[in-house]
């Protein structure tokens, strides 16, 4: 039992230790660029563009934050609406910028869930559920991606377009199987005293839509900045940010770094397009990563402060 407590007191400390971590690496990501370019990267973007683009990064926050309420339905559980909009919202804040986001966001909702009385084995159903969702999105979205995305975006070699629609084939098999499985499959899989059920087929087509809807707001958030530069058309856009998503989020490389520049830089060849590039995606790692962190660190502080200060009354 006392083993049993240090653990979970190690395991809830974890997710403070997560969050320092995705700000010292958000501060690795921007700190290469002065002061002066953060600053000209956001005041050249017209108001009207910014404030799309604000838009966006919160809708595809709210978006985000609702994965943990798919997970809580996974599991049959019921929470206040503030508890898992926190919780997921601290989470993502804290994953999308440190990497490795079952580790990183598995932490911040141990140390959530588990003060909401939420039993360890349920919140690993729920982290891995959310996983899911993710990944399952990832299948449609590559699936869409690759029709979308112009051949020139990759080099356009024979051994990259076979690698693309290998993948692309792959998630139509990945797709299939946990849609077929969602309705026909019922036995429980048990792992290492976990038992996990495949969801409902509507609970899956729900994951399906809220995690390409999290992407397609994040999408925005770059093309908002972008456009009022480079005359670029929403679907070559859109197809080449869904493989660089994915692509990022795979690498573990937070913030998906130089995948990006890398798809991109194909995309809009050219020096000035080049910089302009750069530019838009420093804009973008400031509304869509730095600006929830920061955010969050504030609401993640004032919980805590709350609680404990409830606690010692």
């Amino acid at each position: 039992m006392k083993a049993s407590s240090v653990l979970n007191k190690f395991i809830s400390w974890l997710g403070l230790f997560f969050f320092i971590l995705a700000a010292y690496m958000i501060y690795r990501q921007l700190s290469k660029y002065s002061l002066d370019e953060l600053k000209n990267a956001i005041l050249s973007i017209p108001k009207k563009n910014l404030a799309l683009a604000l838009a966006a990064s919160f809708i595809g926050y709210v978006a985000l934050s609702t994965y943990d309420y798919l997970a809580l339905k996974y599991i049959k559980k019921k929470l206040a609406a503030w508890k898992w909009i926190l919780t997921g919202f601290v989470g993502f804040s804290v994953s999308n910028n440190a990497g490795h986001a079952i580790v990183s966001g598995g932490a911040v909702r141990y140390r959530f869930y588990s003060r909401w009385n939420i039993a360890p084995s349920d919140i690993v159903k729920m982290v891995t559920f959310s996983g899911f969702t993710y990944l399952v999105a990832c299948f449609f979205l590559i699936i869409v991606g690759y029709f979308l995305t112009p051949e020139h975006a990759f080099g356009g070699n024979e051994s990259t377009e076979m690698s693309t629609l290998v993948t692309m084939i792959l998630s139509v098999i990945g797709l299939f199987i946990y849609l077929w499985a969602s309705i026909y499959y019922k036995k429980d899989l048990v792992i290492k005293g976990v038992d996990f059920k495949m969801p409902k087929f509507k609970l899956a087509l729900e994951q399906i839509f809220i995690g390409s809807l999290d992407i397609l707001m994040a999408s925005l958030v770059l093309y908002s900045v972008l456009i009022c530069f480079v005359e670029i058309d929403f679907i070559t856009f859109m197809g080449a940010f869904i493989i660089a998503q994915v692509l990022g989020v795979y690498s573990q490389v937070p913030g998906g770094l130089g995948v990006f520049e890398l798809v991109f830089s194909n995309i809009l060849p050219g020096q000035d397009n080049q910089a302009i590039l750069f530019g838009a995606l420093i804009a973008y790692r400031i509304i869509y990563y730095l600006l929830p962190l920061i955010l969050s660190g504030i609401v993640l502080f004032c919980y805590e402060y709350l609680k404990n200060k409830k606690n010692s009354i």
